[in-house]
């Protein structure tokens, strides 16, 4: 009787290299680790961030809050300085590593995922498209002329953080066709929120910092092209590009999102993997540390660039990076004063609507035409009722809103009701688009077992949060 199976073999995860401690910590139980390597884990801290910050703007100690984010802070060598306040610090410097972590997963979704395929991602594609245009000329609409129109960016972006940690709440109803849907929708839509930034949010241009930064783009070209796998280098030109292209009035979080897809995404070869084989055993003949080194390095060089670094920086910006970012910026004054000023503000109300009916139309109306014109396919399982409910929850926008409000408007009033409509339209899209999931996925089953779509997917734990 043979004991061979005719299925897939389990992956085993083998235990962690290094002799055993002589004390022992106790580890998470599985589900808190499922919880903390999910998007659910990066949202609920972003969340916890934005409450804070609400509570901290809105408490005896509202100016605390707003002398200790324009504290200044700086860091030079010799007569070079670079001084910025501890927001800018944030916006600038931090949300780059967010920017460049986007980045990779475009990287890495166009080389070997869902972006591979054309009718796989044209939905999505067109879906994110009408979920860019559509809310910017519904603000638009309340907002056509004066300081308060350069703000049509702010509505053009979907918190991919909350909604897919919102989707993970309801992992028991199957919802990972959908989630599938919206997670290659928001890389598109990312896209098009990065385009939008250098197009239309730069500064004045300084010409020769930006010479210098195509040079180091064609830099990091250059050791992408002669095959260089080490981090090191690409870190190194990339913290330059960033300095310049901060220097050249283009935003500096560009050149993360520069850096993130340029970095070599593509697996190695099979004579790489080969070489794994000859260091381990050379290795185990006689264990050294120089041996250990090299057996190290091969191991390294079998995984992509991309890979490596988005391992390394994925959890810093969805449990650092994001909540500290939504602490900097989400303290908007709420008195009664501001709040019945934002019930009749084209700003508040441009931005709530947007956000909320501008999405859910914008994204349905574009996955239609791809749907109607045969160019593209949704996930087996995921009907209109559910399209429907997730464009409404897309409408989710935060991060890169908030963001993109900090370029759009000088005036400190301007941002504050564009902040209260961000708060105000993000809580409203999730509401309804939790109560549009729970009802039809009651009525109708997200994805059945007869479907016959693609695989559910496990959760992806190295989604940056914000997106």
């Amino acid at each position: 009787m043979s004991t061979a199976s005719n299925g897939p073999q389990p992956v085993t995860q083998p235990p962690r290299p290094g002799p055993a401690g002589r004390l022992t910590l106790p580890t998470l139980s599985p589900s808190s680790r499922l919880y903390m390597g999910t998007e659910a884990g990066g949202s609920a801290l972003l969340l916890a961030a934005t409450v804070l910050a609400l509570a901290w703007a809105n408490s005896p100690w509202a100016g605390a809050y707003t002398s200790f984010w324009s504290t200044p802070a700086s860091i030079g060598v010799g007569g070079a300085e670079l001084a910025l306040d501890l927001r800018h610090w944030v916006n600038d410097a931090a949300m780059a590593l967010f920017f460049l972590v986007v980045g990779l997963e475009i990287t890495q979704e166009v080389s070997t995922g869902e972006l591979r395929d054309r009718r796989n991602v044209a939905a999505p594609a067109l879906g994110a498209l009408g979920g860019l245009a559509v809310p910017a000329l519904v603000y638009l609409a309340f907002n056509s002329s004066g300081p308060a129109a350069a703000g049509w960016g702010v509505v053009m972006s979907t918190d991919t953080a909350f909604v897919l940690g919102i989707l993970a709440l309801f992992g028991p109803r199957c919802p990972d066709r959908l989630r599938l849907f919206l997670l290659t929708l928001a890389i598109v839509d990312d896209i098009g929120a990065i385009s939008v930034m250098a197009l239309f949010y730069s500064g004045d241009i300084h010409l020769p910092a930006l010479g210098i930064a195509a040079v180091l783009i064609a830099a990091l070209l250059g050791l992408r092209w002669v095959g260089v796998w080490r981090l090191w280098p690409y870190v190194l030109v990339g913290i330059a590009l960033w300095l310049a292209v901060h220097e050249s009035g283009v935003h500096g979080t560009l050149a993360g999102v520069a850096v993130g897809l340029l970095l070599p995404s593509r697996k190695p070869g099979a004579e790489q993997l080969e070489r794994t084989r000859t260091y381990g055993r050379a290795l185990r003949e006689r264990p050294d540390a120089e041996r250990a080194k090299l057996a190290g390095l091969a191991a390294a060089a079998t995984v992509p660039a991309n890979a490596r670094l988005q391992q390394t920086l994925h959890q810093w910006t969805a449990y650092g990076v994001v909540p500290v970012f939504g602490l900097a910026n989400a303290g908007v004054s709420l008195d009664a004063q501001t709040l019945r000023e934002a019930v009749t503000s084209p700003v508040t109300v441009g931005v709530w609507v947007a956000l909320v009916v501008g999405n859910a139309i914008g994204i349905t109306a574009g996955t239609a035409v791809a749907l109607r014109t045969g160019w593209g396919v949704l996930p087996g399982g995921v009907r209109w009722s559910h399209l429907m409910a997730g464009a409404t929850l897309a409408g989710l926008g935060f991060t890169i809103s908030l963001f993109i409000t900090d370029l759009a408007f000088t005036d400190e009033h301007l941002k504050e009701q564009a902040t209260i409509g961000i708060l105000g339209g993000s809580v409203t899209a999730a509401l309804l688009g939790v109560v549009l999931l729970r009802v039809l996925g009651d009525r109708f089953p997200l994805c059945t077992p007869e479907s016959d779509g693609p695989p559910s997917l496990p959760p992806r734990p190295w989604r940056a949060p914000g997106s």
